[in-house]
Parts: C-alpha cells; structure tokens; sequence
C-alpha cells in the first residue's frame, strides 16, 4: 500500500474526453490520400505524430514510416522511436540530414565566440534537415506525405495555422463547387490538405485537433508515449512547451529549451557547449 495518496491520473482523465473528430471521415481521407498519392508517414516520436501513424496504419498497416533524423535528438527520442518501429512492426526507415545538425552549427561560426561578429552562414538549416532528406524519401516513396502538424502550434495568422488555411481556401476554390453545404463539412472534406510547388502532397489528419485531443486519443487508445515528456514534466516545462524536437532549437533558445537541456541532461550539454560555446549564452 502507497504511503501517500497517487493522486488524479491525467491519463485516465484524458481517455474520457469527448471524442470531437470523426476518425472514419479522417481514415478515409488518407485511405485516399494513400491512393492518389503513395508517400509516407513522417514519424518525429511526439505524441501528434504517434497519433497520426496510429490512425494511417489502421488504413494501411505497411505504410512507409520515415525518420528524419537530424543527429542531435535527444536520446529518449532515438530509443522511444526504434523501440515503436520494433514493437509494432513498421515499414521503417531513416533518413539522416547530410551534414548532422551539431556539423552545420559548428560550420557556420556563428556560436564560436571569436567568429561571431563576422561569420557568414554557410548552410540552409531548412534544406538540409528537412528539404533534402524529404526530398529522398519522396523519390523512394512517391510524392505523398502523412504528417502530424497541428494548426495551434503556431498563433492565428501566423506559421502553420497559416499553412493550413490558405490552403482550405485554394482546396475549396478548386474542388468543392457544390459537395460541402456548410463550412463546418468543408472543413471536414478540404482541411488539411496542402499542394506544394514540387508537386508533392501532405495531408495532415490531426490538423484542427487541440493538445487534448491529441492526448485524450493517446489515453484512449492505450499507445506508448514518448518519455521526454514526463522528463521535461518533471524539469518544470509546462504543457504548452512539451515538444520534441532536436537538442539545438533555434526557435525555442530563449524559451528556455537550453537551460533544460542543462538541468535534464548535464553530461550532455557539455559535450555540446564544447563545439557550440556559445549555447552558455541561453542559459
């Protein structure tokens, strides 16, 4: 018997959350998806992206699964990752930036402190850990892409909020004439739809899903969860900052992503602050 009490379990909570999508409309979308397109399911070990492979492989059970592997997750990732893609079977693959992130860093001067003042980048951070390795996972796969953004990362008007409503208005425009009677159905039909100009093809199910929708599913449907979440938990990271993403985020250093790096991880910044000194300056 527990000395103290454990308290309210968050994840029995979430699994009795409403349910606020329909899944059958959503699994029919990327059954459709997958037909027009082929493609892949990109796999990052969050939990947006869990839920989306969750749903994709109930259509497809051996959809393409890829990894876009940057060099510098963190290890949590790297074993939650290939333990998923053992566990459940996975047509798996990885597909790692060329150069690693930590290289590019390191590269361009801009975290050394004497070349600071007067580097000049040298490397796309964008091309090289995303552009180029989609790139070879579209020329294996096809031209299609299942990923899991979620529109609310980013404020309205802005980012991917942004991303995916300009193009719920181009899908629209060109195909729902008469077949959707309300915007709520064109949602439903056109959402989460994006066309780039390489002609590849996303769709992302879980697009106008809230973090609790995303973690009641989780709760619901019993999967794995990736356990740097309860790490940063546990580091004092609050819910709206819970991502997995690389060790070296430029979107997030003065978030405070650096000093949990330090705090969770010691041994492991250092060895980082080696190559990057500059990164003592985020914390």
């Amino acid at each position: 018997m527990s000395a103290t009490p454990d308290g309210l379990n968050m994840a029995t909570l979430n699994a009795f959350r409403p349910i606020r999508h329909d899944l059958e409309s959503i699994r029919a979308k990327i059954a459709a998806h997958l037909e027009d397109n082929d493609g892949y399911v990109a796999f990052s070990g969050g939990k947006d992206s869990l839920v989306v492979l969750h749903l994709a492989l109930s259509v497809e059970p051996n959809v393409p699964v890829v990894f876009f592997d940057s060099g510098a997750e963190f290890p949590e990732t790297y074993e939650f990752v290939q333990r998923v893609a053992q566990e459940w079977k996975l047509n798996f693959q990885v597909y790692a930036a060329e150069p690693p992130l930590l290289e590019m860093l390191s590269r361009d001067g801009g975290w050394q402190h004497e070349r600071a003042a007067d580097y000049l980048k040298s490397v796309s951070l964008h091309e090289s850990l995303i552009a180029e390795p989609a790139r070879r996972a579209h020329a294996d796969h096809g031209p299609g892409e299942i990923w899991g953004v979620r529109a609310d990362e980013s404020v309205k008007g802005t980012g991917r909020w942004s991303l995916y409503h300009s193009n719920l208005a181009l899908e629209i425009e060109r195909n729902c004439r008469t077949c959707c009677a309300t915007k709520a159905e064109q949602r439903r039909a056109h959402g989460g739809l994006i066309s780039r100009a390489d002609r590849t093809r996303v769709i992302g199910p879980a697009w106008d899903w809230s973090r609790d929708d995303v973690w009641g599913y989780v709760a619901r449907h019993k999967l794995p969860a990736n356990p740097i979440y309860d790490k940063l938990r546990g580091l004092g990271v609050s819910d709206e900052n819970l991502r997995v993403s690389h060790l070296i985020d430029g979107h997030f250093l003065e978030q405070g992503r650096v000093t949990w790096l330090r705090r969770g991880w010691p041994t492991l910044f250092e060895e980082i602050a080696d190559v990057l000194p500059r990164i003592r300056e985020y914390v």
